[in-house]
């Protein structure tokens, strides 16, 4: 179970729990523990012994805070990592002075703390960061270091402080602009797709129907449409229930992943209604991949959740874009010859392209 705060009324963010950022913090800690394996040879060179032994209960802390994410124990790992850094860059500006730039990993809470914390406390939480930050260099304004090193060696650990911090924030950047951009991606599939099947919406095919008919209007090349509508599919919910009649949708959503061609355009057009566009197609080769769709549907059979066997069959009008044609009149076309095989017994296709 996930140990992270439960933070309510929707005021965190709730990437906050998802496994990303969680996997993100092992890898810092991994980072921020191999970093304090450096520090304590450094201070060992530096003949700062105090300092270097710090640096393996930072480790430890570390190599906790690791394994606490990993068993999912993530508040555990946080009240560790906070108290490694906030505890560690206190020692080591009272150590050897504000000249080493150990304050600069308390910057690294800034994006932590508007991301994870409730809304109404993240301005308490960035000024209490800042006062605790401030107050570290006005103590040493007037507290000389209780173990200074060299001045070489502190421009050197004052760099090294500044290119790790730099460097982390440079990948925290690059993760969350992934994050951002996986978030967009996700937004806009769902702003075209249908939920249920998982093809295009309704929406989105209006606006590429409307672009299909501008270029047919240029080139002149064949396009053909499909309109089809599920037969009985309200005696089939009222009868089986709305589950059987999800099945037999994302039955035939996948029909038309499997029989259609890679550059064609299909969309859950209305409650159990597809429309399709086929850029290059002849009505002729569409009235063979219509008869396909409408076998390949014929011989399905579902289950109910009563245990009840059911089948279900399309009906199928096709036409072809013509000059003149709008969004409206193409489909009014299709829809006129799905109705004719409607009027004709259901279950078969018809086509409306004499010219």
């Amino acid at each position: 179970m996930d140990n992270s705060p439960a933070f309510e009324n929707g005021s965190a963010p709730a990437r906050i729990g998802r496994p990303a950022f969680w996997q993100l913090a092992m890898r810092c800690a991994q980072i921020a523990g191999s970093v304090d394996v450096a520090f304590f040879f450094l201070f060992l060179i530096l003949d700062s012994p105090v300092l270097a032994w710090v640096n393996v209960v930072s480790v430890a802390m570390y190599i906790g805070a690791y394994y606490a994410l990993k068993q999912r124990r993530n508040r555990l790992a946080v009240w560790l990592i906070w108290t490694e850094v906030v505890v560690h860059a206190a020692l080591g500006i009272v150590m050897i002075g504000c000249g080493s730039g150990f304050h600069y990993y308390l910057l690294m809470f800034i994006p932590a703390i508007c991301l994870s914390a409730p809304r109404k406390w993240i301005v308490p939480g960035l000024c209490v960061l800042w006062a605790y930050y401030v107050a570290l260099s006005v103590v040493m304004w007037f507290v000389a270091p209780l173990q200074p090193i060299p001045e070489m060696a502190l421009n050197l650990v004052h760099l090294f402080n500044l290119t790790v911090v730099f460097a982390m924030f440079s990948y925290l950047s690059v993760f969350y602009l992934g994050v951002v951009i996986a978030a967009q991606k996700r937004l806009q599939k769902v702003a075209i797709t249908d939920s249920l099947t998982g093809l295009l919406n309704r929406r989105q095919m209006q606006y590429l129907l409307d672009r299909e008919i501008e270029r047919f209007k240029r080139s002149g090349d064949p396009v053909s449409l499909m309109l089809m509508d599920l037969d009985h599919f309200k005696q089939l919910n009222d009868s089986r229930g709305h589950d059987a009649g999800d099945k037999v949708l994302q039955a035939f959503a996948d029909i038309l992943r499997q029989e259609l061609r890679a550059q064609d355009l299909v969309a859950r057009w209305g409650g159990e209604e597809f429309l399709v566009i086929m850029p290059q197609c002849t009505v002729s080769d569409a009235l063979k991949t219509a008869e396909r769709l409408r076998v390949a549907l014929e011989t399905y059979r579902g289950k109910s959740t009563d245990g009840a066997d059911f089948e279900a069959t399309v009906s199928i009008g096709v036409t072809d874009l013509r000059q003149g044609d709008d969004a409206v009149t193409a489909v009014s076309r299709a829809d006129r010859a799905m109705y004719q095989s409607k009027a004709l017994g259901r279950n078969r296709v018809t086509a409306v392209w004499v010219r």
